[in-house]
C-alpha cells in the first residue's frame, strides 16, 4: 500500500474485541515509539483513524496547518510537516479497523484520485482477508513492525567497503549514522573525538542519552522532525565548557546521516545575524510544549488561564499583548487581557454581538483561525474596525476549540509587523488547542464556584436580626478544598421578647450537605415558630433526618435566649460545647449534658441545661472547623480559642469575630467549614 502511493509510513488499527477501541496492530516506515500516545484509540476520539471508521470514508489531512486545525492532539505531539490519509477497513456488514498512511512535507489540498483509489482498494482487500480469516476461525496473530532495511553494500565489495570507511575517517568533520530508532550504528573518529566518548561506547546507544550534554528533549525533537518530514534539520549544542558544535541531520527511509562540525558561539551568531537562506527557528520546542501542557493542567479558574498564557505562551511566541474572549447569550465576553496600556481598547468589545463583523467574533463563531500581518490587512477585511487602533501592528486570532465546539478566541497581538509562515501558524493553532482545553475546564470551575457560593449565601442568613438585649455577629468560612461549600450553618430567630440561637454542622462539604443543611435550618425555624421547647426542637429535627432517609448526620446546638431574665436554656446534639465569657473576663466551657448526633437513631431524648447570661457576657457558638487542625490536639485548640476569647472579649463584637477566625481565615488549606456565632448580652434600656 505504501509503495503504491509513494507514502513514507503507515499503520493498521484493528477493533478490540468487545470494546469500542482501536488497537495498533502493526506500524511501518517509522519507529512505533512515534505513535506511542495512540497505541489505543477510543472509537469516539477526535483522531483521523477513529473518524475514518466512524464515518466509513477516507480522511485526508494535507499538511501541518490543517493537522493543527482539525487534530490539535496530534499536532502538539508531532508539530512537523507531514500529510496523512486514514481509511476504514470494512465490509458492507462488518467493521474491522482502520489504516493510516503518511507522506513527508505538504501535499495538495485534495488527495489525487489515483492515490485515493489505490488506498481504498487496498483496505477493501485487507477487509476481505480479515473476513475470510474470521470465517475460518483463524485468529489474527502478532506481526513485527516494518522498518526499511539498510541498503545492501554487496556492490561495493569488501575492498570498496574498507576504502569507504578509510575515506570517512580522513574527513575533517564528524560523521555518524543513526538507525530508524535513533541508535548510533557508525561513528567516525573525528565525531567520537568531538562528542568526547570512544566510538565503541557510542555505537548502539542513542545520541541524546549517551552524551550527557545532549540530554535535552529539543535534540531528540530534531531527530523526530527529520524522520517524519524527511527534510534536513539541524541544531547547535554547547559542549562544556565553551565549545559549540553544529549537528546537521540528513534523513532517508532507512535512517539518518549526521554531520558534526565546530560552530561559532551563540554570541557570535547573534552578532553576525541569521545565515542567508536559513529558515525561521521553531517557535516552541517539544520540551516547551510539554511544560505548557503541564502548567495548563494546573490552571483552576479563567483568570489562572489568562495569567498562564500571558506568562508562558505569549513570551514564547513573541507576542506583546493578548486577549481571551468567550461568549454568553450570543455576545462576546472579554474574559481577560494582558499587555495593553489602555484597557479600554479591549473592553469596548465586551458585549458585542457574535454577528458583529469583527475578527474576534468571526473566529469564535466559525472556529477558523485568522492571521493579520499588518493593520492595513486587518482593516481591509474588517472595515468596521476603522478608527479603533489598539496600538499593535500584527495579530493572530486563534479559535479555542474544545469538545468539538468553539469556547473562545485567543488574540495574540504584536507590537511590530510580524509575518506568520505556515509552520508558525501550525504551532500557534496547536497551542490554541491546549489553551481551549484549559479554558473549558476553567469556565466550568468558575461556574460551579459561583453556583456553590450563591447556594451557600442563599442558605445562610443574609443578616442577623436586631434583638432587644442581644448584640450578635457571625462568620462563615468554607473549606478550601472541593467546591468550597458545606453543611455548617447558624441562625438567630426572634420569638417575641425571647430569641432562639442555633448552630450546626451537616457531615460533608458538597451540594448534598448544603441542601440538607438548608432543610435542617428551615425545620428548626418552623419548630421554633410553633413554640417547641429546645428539647422538642432537637427531637423533631432528629425525626426529620430519619424520615428523609439521608445517609448524612448532623451536629447541632440550640439555645433559647431570655435576655430580660438573663437566662439561657440549651439542648445539644453531639455539637462542640459553646464558650461563655463572663463580664469579669473569665471563660467557661459549657460542656453540659447533650444527646447523640441528629440522624443516627430513632426516638432519642435530648436533655436541656439552663445557665445565666448576665449583661456584658458573651456566648461563642462555633463548629468544629474552628478548633480542629491536623496534628493539633483538640483540647489544646479549644484552650487557645478560650485564651483569645478572654483577651478580646471587651472588643466590639465584629472585631472579636475577626480575631477568633483569624487563624483559619488566613490558612491556605481549610479541611473543614468554619461557622461562628457570637452573642453579647446587653443591659436592657
Amino acid at each position: 500500500m505504501l509503495d503504491d502511493v509513494h507514502a513514507h509510513a503507515g499503520g493498521v488499527y484493528l477493533l478490540a474485541p468487545d470494546e469500542p477501541v482501536l488497537e495498533m496492530a502493526v506500524m511501518a516506515g517509522l519507529p512505533r515509539a512515534f505513535a506511542a500516545p495512540w497505541e489505543r484509540i477510543g472509537l469516539g476520539a477526535p483522531m483521523p483513524v477513529a473518524e475514518a471508521l466512524r464515518e466509513r470514508r477516507l480522511i485526508w489531512v494535507s499538511g501541518e496547518e490543517q493537522m493543527a486545525n482539525r487534530y490539535p492532539r496530534i499536532a502538539v505531539v508531532l508539530p512537523y510537516p507531514f500529510a496523512l490519509a486514514a481509511m476504514p477497513v470494512v465490509t458492507p456488514d462488518t467493521e474491522y479497523g482502520a489504516v493510516y498512511v503518511t507522506w513527508p512535507g505538504h501535499r495538495p489540498p485534495e488527495l489525487p484520485d489515483r492515490d485515493r483509489d489505490h488506498l481504498m482498494a487496498a483496505c477493501e482487500r485487507l477487509a476481505q482477508r480479515l473476513e475470510r480469516a474470521a470465517a475460518e476461525s483463524r485468529p489474527v496473530g502478532p506481526e513485527p513492525d516494518l522498518l526499511a532495511a539498510l541498503p545492501l553494500t554487496a556492490t561495493l565489495g569488501t575492498l570498496g567497503a574498507v576504502e569507504a570507511a578509510r575515506m570517512v575517517a580522513r574527513l575533517p568533520y564528524g560523521l555518524a549514522a543513526l538507525d530508524m530508532h535513533g541508535r548510533i550504528s557508525y561513528v567516525n573518529p573525528v565525531a567520537a573525538e568531538m562528542l568526547g566518548l570512544p566510538a565503541g561506547t557510542l555505537v548502539g546507544t542513542h545520541l541524546w542519552t549517551a552524551v550527557p550534554w545532549l540530554n535535552d528533549p529539543m535534540y531528540e525533537d530534531r531527530y523526530r522532525a527529520a524522520l517524519i518530514s524527511q527534510q534536513v534539520t539541524s541544531f547547535v549544542a554547547l559542549r562544556p565548557p565553551g565549545d559549540w558544535l553544529s549537528f546537521r541531520l540528513y534523513p532517508s527511509t532507512n535512517g539518518l546521516s549526521v554531520r558534526i562540525a565546530r560552530a561559532r558561539s551563540v554570541s557570535e551568531m547573534t552578532h553576525a545575524g541569521p545565515r542567508p537562506g536559513a529558515g525561521p527557528p521553531r517557535l516552541v520546542t517539544m520540551s516547551q510544549i510539554l511544560n505548557l501542557a503541564s502548567a495548563l493542567t494546573e490552571a483552576v479558574g479563567v483568570q489562572d488561564v489568562v495569567q498562564l498564557v500571558a506568562d508562558e505562551i505569549a513570551p514564547a511566541v513573541g507576542s506583546t499583548a493578548l486577549v481571551i474572549l468567550g461568549s454568553h447569550g450570543g455576545r462576546l465576553h472579554v474574559l481577560g487581557h494582558r499587555g495593553y496600556p489602555d484597557p479600554s481598547v479591549v473592553e469596548r468589545w465586551h458585549g458585542a454581538p457574535l454577528t458583529e463583523p469583527i475578527p474576534g467574533a468571526h473566529v469564535l463563531a466559525t472556529g477558523v483561525p485568522a492571521f493579520f500581518d499588518s493593520w492595513q490587512q486587518l482593516e481591509h477585511l474588517y472595515p468596521r474596525r476603522r478608527g479603533t487602533e489598539d496600538g499593535m501592528a500584527s495579530w493572530a486570532y486563534l479559535p479555542l476549540i474544545a469538545s468539538g465546539r468553539p469556547v473562545g478566541t485567543c488574540v495574540l497581538a504584536y507590537a511590530e509587523p510580524h509575518p506568520f509562515p505556515a509552520d508558525e501558524r501550525a504551532v500557534l493553532t496547536s497551542l490554541s488547542g491546549l489553551i481551549a482545553q484549559a479554558l473549558e475546564r476553567a469556565v466550568l470551575y468558575d461556574a460551579k464556584h459561583q453556583l456553590a457560593h450563591g447556594l451557600q449565601a442563599a442558605l445562610l442568613p443574609s443578616s442577623l436580626p436586631s434583638l432587644p438585649g442581644i448584640e450578635a455577629a457571625a462568620r462563615y468560612l468554607p473549606a478550601t478544598q472541593g467546591m468550597e461549600i458545606g453543611g455548617d450553618f447558624y441562625d438567630l430567630v426572634p420569638t417575641g421578647v425571647r430569641a432562639a440561637a442555633v448552630i450546626g454542622d451537616v457531615q460533608g462539604h458538597n451540594v448534598t450537605a448544603a441542601g440538607l443543611m438548608g432543610q435542617i435550618r428551615t425545620a428548626v425555624r418552623a419548630y421554633t415558630a410553633v413554640g417547641q421547647s429546645p428539647a422538642e426542637v432537637m427531637r423533631s429535627t432528629n425525626r426529620l433526618l430519619i424520615d428523609l432517609g439521608s445517609d448524612l448526620f448532623a451536629s447541632c446546638a440550640y439555645l433559647r435566649l431570655d435576655p430580660g431574665r438573663g437566662r439561657v436554656v440549651m439542648a445539644r446534639a453531639g455539637h462542640p460545647p459553646p464558650l461563655l465569657r463572663r463580664p469579669d473576663g473569665r471563660v467557661r466551657v459549657l460542656d453540659l449534658a447533650g444527646g447523640p448526633l441528629l440522624g443516627i437513631q430513632g426516638p432519642v431524648r435530648y436533655p436541656t441545661s439552663e445557665f445565666a447570661l448576665a449583661p456584658g457576657s458573651v456566648l461563642a457558638l462555633y463548629t468544629d472547623g474552628l478548633i480542629e487542625s491536623p496534628g493539633v490536639d483538640i483540647e489544646d485548640s479549644l484552650a487557645d480559642l478560650g485564651e483569645r476569647f478572654a483577651d478580646g472579649g471587651d472588643e466590639p463584637l465584629e472585631e472579636l469575630a475577626d480575631r477568633l477566625v483569624a487563624g483559619t481565615a488566613t490558612a491556605e488549606e481549610r479541611l473543614d467549614d468554619v461557622a461562628l456565632l457570637l452573642l453579647r448580652a446587653r443591659t436592657p434600656v
